[in-house]
Formats: C-alpha cells, sequence, structure tokens
C-alpha cells in the first residue's frame, strides 16, 4: 500500500506564510509527478501546483509568484512554501501523487491522495 501524510496546515495572518509537506511511503518503486490541490467552501477541487520528477513545475495563475513548489525524491517528499497569503487562500489542501508501486514480478500505476491539512488565513 501506499500512504500519503501532509503536515504543515493551520491559522496565519494575510500577508504571512505557510510550509506545507506531503511525504508518501509505503511499498513504492517510483514517484512521478506530485502536486497540490486545495478546496473552498461550496467550491470544486482546484489544482494549485504540481511538479514532474524532473523538476518541471506548473503553477495555477492565482499563486503565480507566491506559491513555490519543490520536491525532495530521496525523500518522496514534496513542498508548497506559500508566501503572501492572501484570504482567499484559505482552503483544504490535499497532496496528489502518481506513484508506481510495487507489485508481484511487476509495478502498478496509481494516483493516490493525501487526507488533506486546512490552511486558513485571517484578515
Amino acid at each position: 500500500q501506499v500512504q500519503l501524510q501532509e503536515s504543515g496546515g493551520g491559522l496565519v495572518q494575510a500577508g504571512g506564510s505557510l510550509r506545507l509537506s506531503c511525504a508518501a511511503s509505503g511499498s513504492i518503486f517510483r514517484v512521478n509527478a506530485m502536486g497540490w490541490y486545495r478546496q473552498a467552501p461550496g467550491k470544486q477541487r482546484e489544482l494549485v501546483a504540481d511538479i514532474t520528477s524532473g523538476g518541471i513545475t506548473n503553477y495555477a495563475e492565482s499563486v503565480k509568484g507566491r506559491f513555490t513548489i519543490s520536491r525532495d525524491n530521496a525523500k518522496n517528499t514534496v513542498y508548497l512554501q506559500m508566501d503572501s497569503l492572501k484570504i482567499e487562500d484559505t482552503a483544504v489542501y490535499y497532496c496528489n501523487a502518481d506513484i508506481a508501486r510495487r507489485g508481484f514480478l511487476t509495478t502498478l500505476e496509481g494516483n493516490y491522495w493525501g487526507q488533506g491539512t486546512q490552511v486558513t488565513v485571517s484578515s
């Protein structure tokens, strides 16, 4: 099995910073793309940023210039540095990853989600 464990959410004032972490663990053969999504109350889940295993990044327009995604392949961990936070960044943030896990004489590709971590930005 594979698990994604997020940490780093919390309450912060507008203009402040938070850093989210997400570590993948389990019977992992290879971690491919990793990313962060968020879901605010009453809204659909949306992509915030993602990063390939080679380090190519992609950001939602709303966070460009404020958020930075990075990863440590040796630790199977992805990070999201969030600066200049706005009230509209308030949401539950979910880690997502494409992972090949070890099977019997083969590998099994799958897409996995973390349990989510709350980020609340106050005025």
